[in-house]
């Protein structure tokens, strides 16, 4: 709130973090490849980052922490980075978009995960001539393990493509991990399903309202990767080779099946709180049935109660041997036949 604070009425580029307060360093992690060499060091100060920096490899610098504003700053002088990307870095709140500059593109998202709940971080990939920089939110558990493993082993095509195919790389993790957790969200939805129709509580439709909460935020990250990712493709920057549309167009198709993914999940769940309202309706129902039909039967028997409780001094029936019996008879015989008349009517 304090960051809103500062940053209301403030110059447009004014670079203010927005997130959580945060004092550990940032760390600087330096990949350098081509198809015969691999180099990856790790740096807290940027000077050691950039005297290693070779010009003939591929490099991939990556920022863990966009709290420290000059060290993003710093990171801005050095590579020409507009300072309206840098507000849009430390921004975390900042919705997930594209933009291409003239020596630069820049793609915002967000990175979904499981941490005793769901929470995302911001990631901002920055594609340059012959390098990428990410800035990632928090150090450790982003998707990119799986990267940094085919770059060190020499595995599939990335140690033969230029920094525009690492890029994509980079993006299409972030995709890949939207899939893993729209299956742990199903799973629970699928465990959810079968409580609700075997015997809902009071948990379990505030378990729906917790469900229907994540996919709002899940939501909230995903359906902008269509319009990024669709900006990209028709990016008329030569950063991006023609040989890496056919990857782009992949992860476009992988975005729109999320996006498929999600909808039907928010319409799986909001299906499933009309099903749980209406079975607390047809319990109550049911409820109201057996009392109502516990009422009728004994309206008619109250009746003959009342009337042989009246304080007459002649009731001709008071005075009879038969009286007592025959009044019970009769009152049995009319319970009988409305439970005969409503099992006939299938009420009971």
């Amino acid at each position: 709130m304090n960051e809103l604070k500062n940053k209301l009425g403030a110059p447009p580029g004014t670079i203010v973090y927005y997130g959580e307060e945060r004092t550990d360093k940032v760390r600087i992690s330096l990949i350098e490849y081509n198809e015969g060499e691999f180099i990856e060091k790790d740096f807290y100060d940027l000077s050691q980052c950039l005297d290693l920096v070779n010009p003939n490899m591929v490099k991939w610098i990556n920022v863990d922490g966009i709290h420290d504003v000059a060290l993003i700053e710093k990171i801005g002088k050095h590579f020409n980075i507009h300072p309206l990307t840098l507000e849009d870095i430390v921004n975390t709140n900042q919705r997930p978009k594209f933009e291409d500059y003239d020596n630069y593109v820049v793609a915002i998202m967000k990175m979904i995960y499981y941490d005793t709940e769901l929470r995302s971080e911001q990631l901002s990939v920055v594609l340059m001539e012959g390098m990428v920089i990410s800035f990632q939110e928090v150090y450790g558990g982003d998707a990119f393990d799986l990267i940094r493993t085919r770059i060190r082993q020499g595995k599939g095509r990335i140690r033969k493509m230029a920094a525009d195919y690492l890029a994509y790389a980079l993006i299409d993790a972030v995709v890949d991990c939207y899939f893993t957790i729209l299956e742990k969200i199903g799973d629970k939805i699928e465990v959810l399903e079968e409580e609700l129709i075997s015997d809902p509580t009071k948990e379990t439709m505030q378990q729906l309202h917790h469900m229907k909460r994540e996919m709002i935020f899940v939501r909230k990250a995903v359906w902008p990767m269509r319009e990024l990712i669709n900006n990209l493709e028709r990016s008329e920057t030569e950063l991006i080779r023609p040989s890496t549309d056919v990857y782009l167009r992949d992860v476009h198709d992988h975005t729109v099946r999320v996006i498929d993914t999600v909808e039907t999940y928010r319409d799986l769940l909001s299906g499933m709180m009309d099903i749980y309202l209406s079975s607390v309706s047809n319990r109550m129902n049911e409820v109201m049935k057996v009392l109502t039909i516990i009422t009728t039967i004994f309206v008619p028997v109250t009746f003959i109660a009342g009337i042989y409780g009246m304080n007459f001094d002649y009731m001709p029936e008071l005075h009879s041997k038969w009286g007592y019996p025959l009044t019970w008879a009769v009152m049995i015989a009319i319970i009988v036949s409305l439970l005969v008349y409503f099992r006939k009517k299938k009420w009971l």
